[in-house]
């Protein structure tokens, strides 16, 4: 799991986040269990992702890569282009591997704009296409606006919500797994 902030628990203990969940999950349904590596960091952008996952492949050799970045890209108001490109290069880097990829998509808020906004999210269904790899439109579907789910901050969900990030990624990587 290549992510940031939302994907790495912020402001919660790692066991209650998505992820730690989704370990559990695994071992429920397939055995033996496929070791769960998050490398989710808080705060990080698609160029820093980009930049570190040569040597995650190479250390950890995994089987499926899960890329759930660019959150951060579009709260910095960086050109989506940008995003594109260290996407792209972390999908290409990851199949060279010979890893499956799921790619996890995020939306920003409202305040930035509709064209901005249409042109963030394009950017992963246009690589999802490309490369026919699975994809999760929107990681917060059914939390970034409901009460209670979401921290104090507005952008981070709450450990109450962990379980319906994970059955939000669920939806696309049980069919990867059965493949």
């Amino acid at each position: 799991m290549l992510g940031d902030s939302l994907s790495a628990a912020h402001n919660l203990p790692s066991e209650a986040g998505w992820v730690a969940l989704l370990d559990d999950r695994l071992g429920e349904h397939l055995q033996p269990a496929p070791e769960v590596i998050n490398a989710s960091i808080s705060g990080e952008t698609s160029a820093g992702g980009l930049a570190r996952l040569p040597d995650l492949l190479q250390t950890h050799k995994p089987a499926l890569v899960a890329i759930e970045l660019g959150g951060n890209d579009g709260l910095r108001g960086l050109p989506p282009a940008h995003l594109r490109d260290n996407l792209d290069a972390m999908i290409a880097l990851s199949r060279e591997a010979g890893a499956k990829v799921l790619l996890i998509g995020i939306d920003i808020p409202p305040n930035y704009g509709r064209a901005y906004r249409e042109r963030f999210a394009a950017v992963y269904r246009d690589l999802a296409a490309k490369w026919q790899v699975p994809l999760l439109p929107f990681l917060l579907e059914g939390v970034a606006l409901a009460p209670g789910l979401m921290q104090a901050d507005g952008i981070h969900p709450t450990a109450d919500a962990q379980p319906r990030l994970l059955d939000n990624v669920w939806t696309v990587l049980e069919p990867m797994l059965a493949q």
